[in-house]
């Protein structure tokens, strides 16, 4: 499913916050990616989000190789990979209420219509209440609006989910519902997961394999 071969990448040219990692992740398979703070995890993580393009090395997506990041990406490519960020006030627009905030992918890619009933049943799966729905970021716990947060992430139905540092402020009933809720998503369609987190107990149980950062080089 995904396939990240020698990747270096950084903020500024030259300085490198990864360097040189391979990871890969079949289909349907749960891997985690543990490592301490400002080791670079992230970044990389954006990378196998099409988010950020590395400076070097291959990315390749279901069989494919990745030639453009961000909105660069085809659509196809794009909306078959679904992020959750550590931070959700960071992920959220601050205008948008819960609802909204849930359908903004089908709101993107012109299927709103299409996709509405699906939104209304991830927002239940995620346990969020019609009340909370009619919200805005600002007026919902950090729980609350990383339920929401995780239900976006769903709703195009991606085939490879990650998940940086998803849980790291949830306290441990928000942790054990999300966790829930996703594993729920990949026993019905098949979806892979890449969990990167400090946590390496939660990763265990969560994940059919855990690989610390940095990862050799193949």
């Amino acid at each position: 499913m995904l396939e990240l071969s020698r990747v270096t990448a950084g903020y500024h040219r030259g300085t490198p916050v990864v360097r040189d990692v391979s990871l890969t992740v079949a289909d349907g398979e749960a891997v985690g990616l543990v490592g301490p703070s400002g080791c670079g995890k992230s970044t990389l993580a954006r990378v196998a989000a099409l988010l950020h393009r590395p400076d070097a090395g291959t990315v390749r997506l279901g069989g494919q190789t990745v030639r453009g990041f961000r909105f660069r990406a085809p659509r196809a490519l794009r909306t078959s990979v679904g992020v959750v960020f550590q931070q959700p006030r960071l992920a959220a627009d601050p205008r948008l209420t819960l609802r909204e905030l849930i359908a903004e992918p089908a709101a993107a890619t012109g299927r709103t219509r299409e996709l509405a009933g699906r939104a209304a049943e991830l927002a239940e799966a995620a346990g969020l209440a019609e009340s909370l729905l009619r919200r805005r970021p600002h007026e919902v716990s950090d729980g609350q609006l990383q339920r929401a947060c995780v239900a976006r992430a769903l709703l195009p139905r991606p085939r490879l989910l990650v998940c940086d540092e998803m849980t790291a402020m949830l306290d441990a009933s928000t942790t054990a519902a999300l966790v829930a809720l996703v594993e729920r998503y990949r026993a019905e369609h098949g979806a892979a997961l890449l969990a990167v987190g400090h946590d390496r107990v939660l990763l265990d149980r969560w994940c059919d394999r855990v690989t610390e950062f940095p990862s050799p080089a193949d």
